[in-house]
């Protein structure tokens, strides 16, 4: 009689059990977004890179802690280049970047993988090793996306410094120059930015752009 009843009590239990329903999983990259606090930040360009971060850190790069996000979806006034560190969750530098001249004036609008384009490439890039070039120190990136990005070695888009990258630029002329493609920026700290993010690091160009956000092979 007493193993009857515990039979039962237990199978009144389980089936509670069984269905019952967990909290809806925490939005990881909406807590970090908030965490690191920079609200000039697009969540939106955030979120993806976060994506491929999280695809790519363990299985290829070298620097994990470390994501660098150019976000075209914002004007050259703006200072849209962000040096995120991951394990302090923090923005630990932030300024200005140049796009190519054919990828638009003020606004980042046209971008391409074709050499002597002249125009930016989207998606996710490995950083690789600096070299001395008619701009100093400069720092040469790998392209991981076949199709969208992967000619960044033929093309020559390095990470460089530029007086039109300069908010003195911005100030006489209303917008930044522009670069054969190259993500340009200010000389200020320079040095530290490419020691920080040089050899292995995540570097991500975002755009709002649906045929990179549809064909992208990191995201999907």
């Amino acid at each position: 009689m007493i193993y009857t009843l515990i039979i039962l009590l237990f199978s009144s239990v389980n089936p509670i059990e069984k269905n019952h329903v967990e909290p809806k999983e925490l939005n990881i990259p909406l807590e970090l977004y908030n965490e690191i606090g920079n609200t000039s930040m697009s969540f939106e360009a955030f979120d993806i890179a976060y994506q491929g971060w999280v695809k790519l850190k363990d299985s290829l790069l070298h620097k994990s802690d470390i994501i660098t996000l150019v976000d075209f979806s914002q004007p050259s006034t703006k200072k849209r280049f962000y040096l995120i560190d991951m394990s302090k969750r923090q923005v630990i530098y932030q300024n200005y970047v140049a796009h190519g001249k054919n990828t638009g004036m003020l606004e980042a609008q046209k971008f391409s993988n074709i050499v002597h384009s002249n125009q930016s490439s989207l998606g996710f890039f490995k950083t690789g090793e600096t070299y001395y070039g008619k701009h100093g120190l400069s720092l040469k990136l790998d392209g991981l996306e076949k199709g969208i990005n992967d000619k960044a070695r033929k093309r020559h888009i390095v990470v460089h410094k530029a007086n039109y990258a300069e908010e003195a630029f911005i100030k006489k002329y209303g917008r930044l120059g522009r670069s054969f493609g190259c993500p340009a920026i200010p000389a200020a700290d320079y040095d530290f930015v490419i020691d920080k993010i040089k050899d292995g690091s995540l570097l991500f160009i975002y755009h709002p752009t649906e045929s990179y956000l549809k064909n992208s092979s990191v995201l999907n």
